[in-house]
């Protein structure tokens, strides 16, 4: 499990007004509904990014996340993956995630998140769409640069790699690895999947490592890791003004 009820999410560097904000449910190419969490920012962004959570879906620090992001500037979607095994609703600490993680489909997530893709770039006119993910939405993250979505980029914290190895050769956008030296994934994994995806895919890959920080640093309450938390923000902003779209 990643984060806990009373984990928060990371205010980044510098905060803009928050926009709307709030539930919203879309529909995935085989008609499923699912459950999904909105943020803009109060003034309009040609950037947007997707996340993709932990294995518990749509937990409220995502909720969070997603308006943390909108206060970084960018549009931001969060979305759950249990539509089909589980309906819609919270996803709290009594949600039995463990027995829905049996039934999860990697091509299904795909087009969850395809959905969440397009329902950003209709609603915000978005230009350049990137996608990040923790853990397990850290995997599922990097094989959506394969899933045809024309992403400006893909970020993946803590990811583990062997979930999105089949994926490699057809990566089609930027890839940004973010490791953690205390992780229970090895970093020697994490660093030859980056390996991988270089040379099969040829694309752009950011291999950044926080040697001292466990896995879910990327936690407000981990006071201890304020620095690998501030650096982790400015990372992935950096990653987004690199590989936007030119306006």
């Amino acid at each position: 499990m990643c984060y806990g009820d009373d984990a928060q999410a990371p205010a980044p560097p510098e905060r803009a007004p928050l926009g709307s904000h709030g539930e919203v449910v879309l529909t995935s190419a085989d008609g499923t509904r699912f459950g999904a969490y909105h943020a803009d920012p109060e003034t309009a962004s040609d950037q947007a990014i997707v996340i993709l959570p932990d294995a518990r879906g749509l937990h409220t620090f995502y909720h969070d996340l997603a308006k943390r992001w909108a206060e970084a500037g960018r549009h931001a979607i969060a979305i759950d993956y249990f539509g089909r095994t589980a309906g819609i609703g919270p996803r709290g600490e009594d949600f039995p995630y463990r027995e829905h993680m049996r039934g999860m489909d990697l091509g299904k997530i795909a087009e969850d998140a395809s959905a969440a893709v397009a329902w950003l770039r209709e609603r915000t006119g978005a230009r350049s769409v990137f996608v990040v993910g923790f853990c397990i939405g850290g995997a599922m993250s990097w094989r959506q640069a394969a899933a045809g979505d024309d992403l400006a980029g893909v970020i993946g914290f803590y990811g583990i790699p062997s979930p999105a190895l089949d994926a490699a050769p057809a990566i089609a956008s930027p890839v940004l690895v973010m490791a953690a030296g205390k992780d229970f994934t090895p970093v020697e994994d994490t660093r030859n999947f980056a390996d991988t995806v270089r040379r099969e895919a040829g694309v752009d890959v950011t291999f950044e490592l926080f040697p001292d920080a466990p896995h879910s640093f990327f936690d407000q309450a981990f006071g201890q890791y304020r620095a690998d938390v501030d650096r982790a923000w400015r990372v992935q902003l950096d990653f987004l003004d690199r590989h936007s779209v030119p306006a």
